[in-house]
Order: structure tokens, then C-alpha cells, then sequence
């Protein structure tokens, strides 16, 4: 052996045992359900925040509309953002919508061919 020595570190007395595993192992599972739960409550409470629809027919399990063509008239303008506060009409809301999201959404219009 060459003349260099290893340093000398002093003992703290602990040493880890299997009866300190038995405890570390069940400790560490249960920290890391809890991480992994509280993560994934904090995830969904943000894809809420996501949602197109915030307030149209929540109660409902989908929103569907149906209009008769002959209802319509000449020209009919549809909300497809879910910010009109005359929903399923577009009131323009798409407007504020998109300036705030980066979003390009705009209305559905439909009217008679002109003839």
C-alpha cells in the first residue's frame, strides 16, 4: 500500500438497521401516495380553470343546441367561444376571449346563399 492514509470520520453511533427499514419503507410509500394525490388534486383543480365551457348548462352532462333551418332567417351568428352572455348567440365575446388566451376562436354564421 502506498503511505496515504483514509481520513478518520467520526462515528455519529447511528446505524441503520432492518428495524429501521421496516419503518423507512412503509414511511416513504405513504409520502410518496401523498405527493403523487396532492399533485394530481392541484393538476385537476387547474384543468378546471381550462375548461372552454365555465357556465353554460353545467348541471347538464352536454350542451346541445338544434335550430331549424327555417327558424334561422337570413343570417344566424352562433358563439362557438362559450363567453357569450347570450349564448348559444354570439355577443362579440370572443373578441375579449381571444386577446386574453393568444386564442383565434370567432362565431359560427350561417345565412341563405344570395341569390
Amino acid at each position: 500500500m502506498s503511505g496515504h492514509s483514509l481520513p478518520v470520520v467520526p462515528s455519529s453511533g447511528f446505524k441503520f438497521t432492518k428495524e429501521h427499514l421496516v419503518v423507512a419503507v412503509p414511511v416513504a410509500v405513504v409520502a410518496a401516495a401523498g405527493g403523487f394525490l396532492v399533485s394530481h388534486y392541484l393538476r385537476a383543480g387547474s384543468c378546471k380553470k381550462g375548461q372552454v365551457n365555465t357556465s353554460i348548462s353545467k348541471d347538464s352532462p352536454k350542451v346541445v343546441h338544434s335550430f331549424d333551418m327555417e327558424d334561422i332567417g337570413t343570417k344566424a351568428v352562433y358563439c362557438r367561444c362559450w363567453k357569450s352572455k347570450k349564448f348559444p348567440y354570439c355577443d362579440g365575446s370572443h373578441a375579449k376571449h381571444n386577446e386574453e388566451t393568444g386564442d383565434n376562436t370567432g362565431p359560427l354564421i350561417i345565412k341563405k346563399r344570395d341569390a
